[in-house]
């Protein structure tokens, strides 16, 4: 806070600037980056809430975590379905073709159909 003013004072300053603020009680926060997870555990967490914007206040233990892809799970009926599609009768290139599209068949297919 600030020196030499009352909390009260503080308050009743704030909201005659249309500035509210509340506490929020949560467990944990967690901020998902591209490739980290940042938690902060026993947050301490304040709304501020100020003509039409509201803006968090966290403070809390924090660590990081990094981010590890989750494997692309490609079915053999999605590999078919492309090799079909695209005249590749190369099921490994398709099977990469789909990995390499995390898995979206008409990506995969466009490729394939370039590449030829």
């Amino acid at each position: 806070m600030m020196p030499n003013i009352d909390p009260k004072d503080l308050k009743r300053m704030m909201e005659k600037m249309g500035i509210t603020s509340s506490e929020i009680v949560a467990n944990r926060v967690v901020i998902e980056c591209a490739d980290k997870d940042i938690v902060v555990a026993n947050p301490s967490i304040t709304l501020i809430e100020m003509h039409g914007t509201k803006s968090f206040q966290i403070s809390g233990d924090i660590s990081e975590s990094s981010r590890e892809a989750a494997p692309i799970e490609i079915s053999e009926d999605d590999v078919n379905f492309v090799a079909e599609r695209t005249g590749v009768a190369d099921k490994e290139l398709v099977r990469k073709a789909l990995a390499d599209a995390n898995g979206d068949i008409a990506q995969a297919i466009l490729k394939l159909k370039g590449a030829q």
